[in-house]
């Protein structure tokens, strides 16, 4: 018999729904099983229920009725079959047990996935069911679609919180930093800078030549300065990540970038970038600064291919790959960090520091690596919203 042709169909998709409410306002993943177990205990009845979370391809039991489980280990292989093949998997006989001593007579498996990723996996095994029809499987399913969807979005809640967090200690560490260049090394320059105009009247030749580049040496260091401030000042000033739509500004960043650089020619299917995703008002800048440098540092004509793909069902990469000279190997591991660049480039070594900044701040990142056509690739991690 099917799950629609049940006497009580109706009641229970009717309890399903309640429930699937309920999970999606649960805050944390202790609260969504503690509430999905409820749920399997009540509706259906079953013997035992575990609870089973997918965290980097490995499984782990959360929680279980089953006295031979306990939390923090390994489930058995019914769980491992539902994980790899993305399907609900029913055993009976003497598969069915944990062990050749068991009482179950059959298992369900039922794995919970969000946009195709198994994120958790529900199992319930009976000690009086020879097998479980499509009467149990459908509702299981259902519920463990609802469980799938509150544990993604609490991850993700998770994932912003930390960012967050990061992003508050980042700005403590650039603010004392900002205060030290601004005050101390700013006082300083402004000393040398005096005497040397001073001493600048008083000599010639070789020593007037000296003197022409403390003073040029003390203007760049100065304007370094109010750089670093500027970008210290923008990163106070980010708000918190709001969902925004990704095509639109992707779209515009395209055209604006290509204006500027003729000899800079960009491949993007704007059809490609409907996602929307957590991001703030300097996610341009961050598009901005990584199209550009494909033309900055590059000599003659240069392509940079845009594409936008999914990873997993919680963020996307915007990837940006050119067919440039490419970032070196040695240097990729510090190109993000504030005032490095590479040996040929004539930059302040601030522009990939303020991406990686500001990525970070939305609960993304960036990293970059070599290209299909042997030039720079960056990728852009955003989550979703």
């Amino acid at each position: 018999m099917s799950f629609e042709e049940q006497q009580d169909f109706a009641r229970q998709v009717a309890d399903l729904n309640k429930y699937g409410q309920a999970l999606n306002r649960c805050e944390t993943v202790e609260e969504v099983v503690s509430l999905t177990l409820e749920a399997m205990s009540l509706l259906f009845q079953f013997s035992y229920s575990t609870f089973i979370e997918v965290r980097d391809g490995e499984l782990e039991v959360v929680h279980s009725t089953n006295p031979r489980l306990t939390q923090g280990g390994k489930p058995g292989p019914v769980a491992r079959r539902a994980l790899e093949t993305g399907e609900t998997v029913v055993t009976t006989g003497t598969e069915a047990g944990l062990d050749a001593d068991s009482d179950v007579t059959a298992t369900l498996a039922v794995p919970a996935q969000v946009g195709g990723e198994v994120t958790a996996i529900l199992v319930t095994r009976s000690t009086s069911f020879d097998t479980f029809g499509d009467e149990y499987s459908r509702p299981l399913e259902i519920l463990a679609s609802h469980a799938a969807t509150a544990i993604s979005n609490i991850r993700s809640r998770e994932r912003l919180e930390r960012a967050r967090q990061d992003l508050e200690t980042r700005k403590e560490m650039i603010e004392m930093y900002d205060r030290l260049l601004r005050h101390d090394l700013g006082n300083d320059l402004q000393i040398i800078a005096g005497f040397a105009d001073a001493v600048a009247s008083e000599v010639e030749g070789q020593t007037a030549e000296y003197v022409g580049k403390i003073q040029r040496a003390a203007e760049s260091s100065a304007d370094l300065i109010e750089r670093v401030g500027n970008l210290v000042s923008t990163l106070e000033e980010q708000d918190e990540p709001e969902p925004r739509e990704l095509r639109p500004i992707l779209d515009e960043t395209v055209t604006e970038v290509e204006a500027n650089f003729p000899e800079l020619t960009v491949d993007f299917d704007p059809a490609t970038a409907e996602y929307r995703v957590y991001s703030g008002d300097l996610l341009d800048s961050v598009f901005t600064n990584l199209i550009s440098n494909a033309a900055v540092h590059n000599d003659g004509a240069v392509h940079v291919d845009i594409s936008v793909r999914e990873t997993g069902d919680d963020a996307v990469v915007v990837v940006f790959a050119d067919d440039g000279t490419g970032v070196p190997p040695e240097v990729r591991s510090e190109i993000f960090e504030m005032g490095a660049k590479g040996p040929d480039s004539s930059g302040t070594g601030f522009g990939l520091g303020f991406v990686r900044a500001l990525t970070e701040s939305y609960g993304g990142g960036v990293t970059v690596g070599e290209s299909e056509a042997g030039g720079a690739e960056f990728r852009v991690t955003l989550p979703r919203a």
